[in-house]
């Protein structure tokens, strides 16, 4: 099984930038990507960025297209958010998922940290 873990979220001032991190662990499958969501109080889980298993392929939510990258250290199974010029409605929790290629939706979820910017 993959468990995934998310570190890195807290408090930051609007402007700021932030670096939270996906540490992933067991037995991955052969070919996947990893990706980022977000879950504000009284609002649906939304997607926001996602990376392929080479890190040859990137995608973004619009609203954080040059703010947020997303990144990966392979030898370390670890996949990165860097987050910058952040801005109050970012706050929210952050889930890390991996979704096996061709499929639907996530098959694993992380437990999500917490990213609260302040005006």
């Amino acid at each position: 099984q993959v468990q995934l873990l998310e570190s890195g979220g807290g408090l930051v001032q609007a402007g700021g930038s932030l670096r939270i991190s996906c540490a992933a662990s067991g037995r991955m499958p052969s070919s996947y990507a990893t990706g980022w969501f977000r879950q504000a109080p009284g609002k649906e889980r939304e997607f926001v960025a996602a990376i392929s298993r080479r890190g040859d392929n990137t995608y973004y939510e619009d609203s954080v297209k040059g703010r947020f990258i997303i990144s990966k250290d392979s030898a370390k199974n670890t996949v990165y958010l860097q987050m910058n010029s952040l801005k109050p409605e970012d706050t929210a929790v952050y889930y890390c998922a991996v979704q096996k290629t061709g499929g639907t939706r996530p098959d694993y979820w992380g437990q999500g940290t917490q990213v609260t910017v302040s005006s």
